[in-house]
């Protein structure tokens, strides 16, 4: 049978508020879309999502890497250029976003004006 007590339930909404905390935020999403694919430039990166500014993407980058799923490495070049790459806990989201990216497909409304 299951646990259905509210110390099971708050269990279970801590993990899951922790994920939404962090993945609910704008940006974060299509910035980790991105980088699943490959390592990316920051430049490349605002470029590949469309509306986000130099600071928001700069803030959600600094908020992934605090949460252990993004690293940022300096290629000294010249010229100087800054990649970021998911680290081993941000790839293991992969599955777990592709599973949401199915379910929005089938139970949620199409946007209208998108690609």
């Amino acid at each position: 049978m299951a646990d259905h007590s509210e110390e099971a339930c708050r269990r279970v909404d801590v993990g899951i508020s922790r994920v939404f905390e962090l993945f609910g935020k704008r940006w974060t999403g299509p910035i980790v879309s991105v980088l699943l694919q490959r390592p990316v430039y920051f430049a490349e990166l605002r470029r590949a999502i469309p509306g986000i500014s130099e600071r928001m993407l700069s803030d959600r980058l600094t908020e992934l890497g605090a949460a252990g799923l993004v690293i940022r490495e300096v290629d000294e070049g010249p010229p100087l250029r800054v990649a970021y790459r998911l680290t081993e806990a941000g790839a293991a989201m992969e599955p777990a976003l592709k599973e949401l990216g199915q379910w929005a497909d089938t139970y949620l409304a199409p946007e209208s004006g998108g690609c």
